[in-house]
């Protein structure tokens, strides 16, 4: 008998340790996993489950939105108005360089930190800033443009190359007629907060 608990003791002790240094294992392949992730891979997850979100901008403002589409450097995002506001529904596009900061749920960010399958990402997370501002140039959709010294301007996206759009600035529910336009503008999508369009008018 005395062999016998001796036996159990020593088993219960290597058991023990046995999972101490699994435990140990799982937390280090964690830390792993997670140093991995990109602001990509955790908008993926948020974007998916259509997060209420308040976003911090290059200028400073405080955007509150619910997150839609991921594209290659961009966020799509809902405005979410305030209680009572009667307003047609906008969409802003962010650029990811103008991000500063993510206010979530924290329940959503640590769901933001779980692993997605990215093997079909899909086609949308490869359009670039320039390609979504060409097909609201082609479709000629009226703009808001938010930059990062916050100021604003209104107009129509003429064209858009691999980084910079023209604008030409008309008042906004005017049609972009030579009457109407005002001015135009060459812009760096480095110098934006964010485009806002009305309605759905997302690619």
């Amino acid at each position: 008998m005395h062999w016998d608990r001796l036996f159990e003791d020593l088993e219960g002790q290597l058991a023990s340790e046995w999972e101490s240094e699994r435990a140990a294992l799982d937390a280090e392949s964690e830390r792993l996993r997670i140093s991995r992730l990109d602001l990509r891979d955790r908008l993926r997850m948020l974007c998916g489950a259509a997060a209420p979100t308040v976003v911090d901008v290059a200028s400073g403002a405080r955007i509150r939105v619910r997150l839609q589409t991921l594209g290659a450097d961009w966020v799509a995002a809902g405005i979410i108005e305030a209680e009572g506001a009667r307003r047609a529904p906008s969409t802003r596009i962010i650029p990811l360089s103008a991000i500063r900061s993510l206010g979530v749920d924290h329940g959503l960010l640590l769901a933001s930190l779980e692993s997605m399958d990215t093997g079909a990402v899909a086609l949308r997370e490869r359009m670039s800033l320039g390609f979504v501002m060409r097909d609201l140039a082609r479709r000629r959709i009226a703009v808001r443009i938010f930059r990062a010294d916050g100021s604003e301007l209104q107009g129509t996206i003429d064209r858009a190359g691999a980084d910079h759009l023209d604008l030409a600035i008309h008042d906004a529910g005017t049609a972009r007629t030579i009457s109407a336009v005002r001015d135009f503008r060459v812009i760096p999508f480095a110098g934006l907060d964010a485009v806002q369009i009305a309605g759905d008018h997302m690619p």
